[in-house]
């Protein structure tokens, strides 16, 4: 099984990791083009094209400037451990077991701007830069069509025939994978929760609740779906009534 799911805005380099094995990105030279036109944009640019704050784009700014390779454990962070976000708040990485951690890397994917597909333990740098992000490189436009089709390959290369893809990945980073590439089926498990007599997708808790459906599949070793159908952290239960053939339904 292979999980895929979006990175985080908020970082974390300040930390030690409990761990000295680490991995290198994959596609680090398409990430060298990325920073390279980055390094080009002044921090008002960068402030106008990610809409954000002057203090934002600062920080930003120094971050591409400083980016360099070769990544080393000294001057990068294993990226399971870098971001912060709900997400990786409901992976609790920190207490998952150390036995646990080869089945993390083989099975968890994370969606990335600047690096396309990372392992839980490639070594990242600080950076800024979300899938949906209108960057013109060279004679691409966005960051979509700048990956084209690289990162559906790469899964693609990754996946067994009979092996299950589970897309814990928000829209704007799922749309980097077209699904016409993919070889295998995807399942997409949503989240929902009981508002004024309705079942809406409250993002917060569905972004919390992505991360734990990752780390279910983890502690679980989980292999098909209707072991997925299983997940029942956080008072979350399987809709079966709410579910199609490609979208599992988890209410609370």
């Amino acid at each position: 099984m292979k999980i895929i799911i979006s990175p985080a805005k908020s970082l974390d380099f300040e930390s030690k990791v409990p761990t000295s094995l680490h991995t290198q990105p994959r596609f680090l030279d398409k990430s060298e083009k990325l920073n390279k036109k980055l390094k080009t944009l002044s921090k008002k640019k960068l402030s106008e094209l990610m809409k954000i704050s002057d203090d934002l784009s600062a920080l930003n700014y120094d971050r591409n400037q400083t980016w360099q390779t070769p990544f080393t454990p000294k001057n990068a962070k294993q990226a399971i451990y870098s971001f912060t976000g709900a997400v990786f708040q409901g992976i609790d990485v920190n207490s998952l077991s150390e036995e646990k951690i080869p089945l993390l890397q083989n099975n968890l994917r994370i969606l990335s701007g600047l690096y396309g597909l990372l392992k839980p333990l490639d070594l990242i740098q600080p950076y800024r830069l979300e899938m949906g992000t209108k960057l013109k490189v060279g004679r691409t436009e966005n960051l979509y069509k700048f990956w084209d089709n690289t990162v559906a390959n790469a899964l693609n290369e990754e996946l067994k025939d009979d092996e299950l893809l589970v897309n814990l990945a928000s829209s704007e980073y799922f749309k980097v994978i077209p699904k016409k590439v993919l070889k295998v089926p995807m399942i997409t498990p949503v989240f929902k929760d009981l508002k004024n007599g309705e079942y809406k997708i409250v993002m917060t808790y569905a972004k919390k609740a992505r991360g734990l459906m990752v780390r279910y599949i983890i502690d679980n070793n989980v292999k098909t779906i209707e072991d997925l159908k299983g997940f029942n952290v956080d008072n979350y239960r399987y809709s079966e009534e709410m579910s199609t053939e490609t979208e599992l339904l988890f209410t609370r």
